[in-house]
């Protein structure tokens, strides 16, 4: 197989495979099972930390390209992905590789004893992780690091590929980094907005199907958006008294399910409620993906209401999407005839089963 190697940075050939590549077997196997290389031409493999263009590449487009330099040292990670996409024609496609904080997290718990290892685990935790998600302080991470060997999340390394153009066929775990094969779908999306701080500005459906802007604390991990029809397609969704949400949604983090558990995350939402983006009690504001489940008579018929920071679920419990969708119907049925006392009357019960029952975020 003649592949193209990139001359920047030395590419260091496995002896070990028995085959002329530099690309692990599990990775080709990977490869194989979704794309025809006799079909997309030999891959352009690179080993780079630099956005791809002609130069690199050696041709101006490319079916297939392999970057074997982890994406924890990429400075503009998302620069590199649009870049990528676009050298790659619609159908193309993109294999890379990243130490996830999963596989970070394991490394250094097994390369040290306790409890030191815990010791490390949480230093770096607090350089890597938390400093540069701090506001104002970023800057200065990024200036000292470069970007080199930061830390990233799976579902935020598929969130920015979906994000650039890309859909994700299949991933594997290869001596302590994850291997991702992705095809390109489309444009990049160029989201100038993505935040990696506590506090982030979700796009909700509003009244008249207008996009507002939802104020929260950051309970997932940053472009977690993008991925919510893949883990849709992956996981579907929960069940009984889970209402319409994720099975097991690997988006959330560990604190924020304590956010999510006492509504913490929620808090912002007052701002939103004083700009009269949303009411008290309503129907939760939703993202488009989550909207478009929804039937579309009653998505006609839900545009017709302002969503509320209390919603109707909490009155009566879901079981599924389809429960979510009556209970929201007769609510906002009977609101239309009665606002006020429908209100007044769902709120009450509302809190009733929050303070008293204890009833949980959906």
């Amino acid at each position: 197989m003649d592949m193209v190697i990139d001359q920047l940075i030395p590419v260091k050939i496995n002896s070990q495979t028995g085959v002329s590549s530099p690309i692990p077997d599990v990775v080709l196997r990977m490869m194989a099972r979704h794309f025809d290389l006799s079909e997309t031409g030999a891959p352009v493999v690179l080993n780079t930390i630099l956005p791809v263009n002609a130069q690199i590449l050696g041709q101006p487009q490319a079916g297939c390209i392999v970057n074997l330099h982890s994406v924890n040292d990429i400075r503009y990670i998302n620069k590199f992905f649009e870049s990528a996409n676009e050298h790659l024609p619609l159908g193309g496609y993109l294999v890379g590789c990243v130490e996830t904080s999963e596989n970070r997290k394991a490394r250094i718990m097994d390369k040290f004893p306790r409890p030191l290892n815990g010791m490390i685990y949480s230093f770096d935790f607090l350089i890597k992780r938390v400093w540069p998600k701090l506001p104002y302080l970023r800057s200065a991470y990024f200036a000292l690091t470069k970007g080199k060997n930061r830390v990233i999340s799976e579902m935020e390394t598929y969130g920015r590929l979906y994000s650039c153009g890309f859909r994700l066929l299949e991933s594997v775990q290869y001596e302590g980094k994850l291997y991702f094969a992705v095809e390109k779908t489309g444009d990049p999306e160029y989201n100038t907005e993505a935040t990696y701080g506590p506090f982030i500005k979700l796009r909700r459906v509003g009244k008249g199907g207008k996009i507002v802007k939802v104020y929260k604390l950051r309970t997932m991990y940053p472009y977690s958006e993008y991925v919510q029809q893949f883990i849709y397609e992956r996981n579907g969704l929960a069940g009984i008294g889970k209402g319409a949400k994720f099975v097991d949604d690997p988006r959330i983090t560990t604190l924020g399910r304590f956010c999510r558990k006492y509504w913490i995350d929620e808090l912002p939402m007052l701002f939103n409620l004083l700009r009269g983006d949303i009411k008290i009690f309503g129907v939760r504001p939703l993202s488009k993906h989550y909207f478009s489940l929804y039937p579309p008579e009653f998505q006609e018929f839900r545009r017709n209401f302002k969503p509320g920071l209390i919603p109707p679920v909490y009155v009566e419990i879901p079981k599924s999407l389809e429960d979510t969708v009556d209970i929201e119907w007769r609510y906002l049925k009977a609101y239309q005839q009665q606002p006020l006392l429908t209100d007044l009357r769902y709120l009450t019960k509302a809190l009733y089963n929050i303070f008293i029952k204890k009833v949980r975020s959906c």
